[in-house]
């Protein structure tokens, strides 16, 4: 990595944070990313390590603003850390290169919530139908695309996962990056014989739980 690059990226984010210090909580992280890579990161989380000159993850909010030049809301992501986190991307520049300024809000922090969905309307060739989140079993992103699924017919919505998760109600838990699940249709949890757990749906669905997510199920569930 250019080492004027960095230098000059150590300056620029003593400069934020000192912007930054009048809302962000004390002990928040921030990450600076010039192109693909990171350049300056402070940690405020004991959990979190993240390495200069490391790649900037497809999908995170870094790459987000990189590629729109937009400021990214907060969101949850798990891309760079393997657990969830809170955090808000800014399109800023530095030596007239494009790069994102993103701040890390720790694990305790909440973010207000808007009125979770009382229904989705899904996409079924060319109808609409409104569908009652209740009966809705799982949800699931696949190919770029978020399906939901009602006694198994497959509904296609715009809203992505990660949309979804800020407005769904209690009881639909997020177990993998590309599924969340309502607990009311889990039938039975255990492993398969790579020890790996395995959900089974009262429908016969089976889904995956992923290690970044198995302590959000355990703490639902009380397992």
């Amino acid at each position: 990595m250019n080492n004027e690059l960095k230098s000059f990226g150590n300056d620029i984010s003593q400069q934020y944070i000192l912007m930054l210090q009048d809302w962000v909580p004390a002990n928040s992280s921030i990450a600076i990313a010039v192109e693909h890579s990171y350049i300056y990161f402070h940690s405020g989380h004991q959990d979190i390590q993240l390495k200069i000159g490391q790649q900037v993850m497809p999908g995170s909010i870094a790459e987000q603003v990189l590629r729109t030049h937009k400021k990214t809301d907060a969101i949850l992501d798990n891309s760079l850390f393997n657990t969830p986190y809170y955090g808000i991307g800014y399109p800023i520049s530095i030596q007239d290169k494009p790069a994102a300024l993103v701040v890390i809000l720790p694990s305790t922090f909440t973010m207000k919530k808007a009125e979770p969905f009382q229904f989705l309307t899904g996409k079924q060739e060319e109808e609409w139908n409104p569908v009652a989140i209740s009966k809705i079993s799982h949800i699931e992103s696949l190919q770029k695309k978020t399906w939901f699924y009602v006694d198994k017919e497959q509904f296609k919505t715009g809203i992505t996962l990660k949309e979804l998760q800020l407005r769904l109600p209690p009881y639909f838990i997020r177990i993998h990056r590309s599924y969340i699940v309502n607990i009311h249709f889990i039938k039975k949890m255990a492993r398969d014989l790579t020890s790996n757990f395995i959900i089974t749906l009262t429908d016969g669905s089976e889904l995956p739980v992923s290690q970044s997510y198995i302590n959000n199920l355990r703490s639902a569930l009380e397992f």
